[in-house]
């Protein structure tokens, strides 16, 4: 990534959450981005950032943001920021993500507020940049000079389709997806669970989530309309999701099995290779944040797993393994992504750096 010519100011909406704590985790080495405003609930305002939190992250606090007073999420007391990363609570954070973007301000979504709004682009960094061509016509629909709003996906949403775009580049429409998740509580924000419901157990539901993965997999992998003022749904693809929660702290592992559109199909040993020589747009713009590999392949037949394989790429990448013929479709495979991090916080930053090398944020 070209370094912008100054460090930009970056602004934390919900920074007192899981996804918050993980936006300062991530942007406190940044070299790009600064921590220069925290926002919260009016109950946290007012209190510097180490008094209203309680720190889930396992690193420490970045001095520099511990003494930080914590701000109402009110677009006035942000405006001196270049970009904002909205780590809110889908509760509340439409109304105020909404205020930001009208303020003309940047904002980068982790709620899944506006993910199916037709003029705002639900972007995975390592998959589908080109839906940023949008933003030109968001900005003229809501009278803006500078600022924008794009949302990323769903955490468990972010695994499966970046294993899925190079099979769908290398080897034609992919005609039906069947996924089983097995997800970290840690999806679930703090307090999450009860421990009484996750210890010894498996919950089978997760309010929402498969109707999610249904849909957003057909956005992130469609395509704009030749105008650039929609997108397309992918029309020969049908995701069926199931979802469980599992007691892990952190990586969603799926279970996976397609079929293709064009026959034959391809082999196992093809699909390792489509996963292995895969570089997405964001490798290739040099990006600070992009993993070395967007997909790491593991050979070992009981892998991954999240405890070892969740940070490979520093939780950018995705990691695929158990590749082999699936007798009811035609492939099947594992994979595991860092819910926190590509899943949520991680691809917000990805995406802003992505943005600053297109020109879409002034620097």
């Amino acid at each position: 990534m070209n370094s912008p010519k100054r460090v930009l100011k970056a602004g934390i909406l919900g920074a007192t959450g899981t996804v918050g704590q993980r936006f300062i985790l991530l942007l406190s080495a940044h070299p790009h981005f600064t921590i220069h405003s925290v926002g919260a609930s009016s109950r946290s305002a007012g209190k510097s950032y180490c008094q209203a939190t309680k720190w889930r992250m396992t690193s420490p606090i970045a001095a520099d943001v511990k003494d930080m007073i914590i701000k109402e999420c009110k677009p006035e007391l942000f405006e001196d920021c270049d970009v904002i990363f909205s780590g809110l609570d889908s509760d509340v954070a439409g109304d105020i993500e909404m205020a930001f973007l009208k303020s003309d301000l940047v904002v980068f979504s982790n709620a899944k507020n506006y993910r199916r709004d037709s003029i705002v682009p639900l972007i995975v960094p390592t998959v589908n940049p080109s839906h940023f061509n949008i933003i030109s016509h968001q900005r003229s629909s809501h009278s803006l000079n500078k600022g924008f709003l794009v949302t990323n996906a769903n955490c468990s949403t972010t695994g499966l389709v970046v294993a899925l775009k190079p099979l769908q580049d290398s080897f034609g429409p992919i005609e039906s997806v069947i996924v089983h998740t097995m997800q970290a509580v840690s999806g679930a924000g703090y307090p999450g669970v009860a421990s009484l419901d996750i210890f010894d157990n498996i919950v089978p539901y997760i309010s929402g989530e498969e109707e999610k993965m249904e849909y957003e997999t057909l956005k992130i992998l469609g395509d704009l309309n030749q105008e650039a003022t929609g997108f397309q749904l992918l029309p020969s693809t049908s995701v069926s999701a199931s979802c469980n929660r599992v007691p892990v702290i952190d990586g969603h592992t799926e279970c996976v099995s397609i079929k293709f559109k064009n026959r034959p199909p391809p082999s196992p040993e093809q699909i390792i290779q489509a996963f292995d020589s895969y570089i997405s747009e964001a490798q290739q713009m040099g990006c600070y944040s992009a993993p070395e590999k967007a997909i790491i392949v593991q050979s070992e037949q009981d892998r991954p797993q999240p405890r070892f394989d969740r940070d490979n790429g520093n939780g950018y990448s995705v990691t695929v393994g158990r590749v082999r013929k699936c007798n009811v479709l035609d492939i099947k495979f594992i994979l595991l992504v860092h819910n926190t991090v590509l899943g949520a916080a991680g691809s917000g930053i990805l995406n802003a750096e992505i943005a600053v090398v297109k020109g879409l944020i002034k620097v």
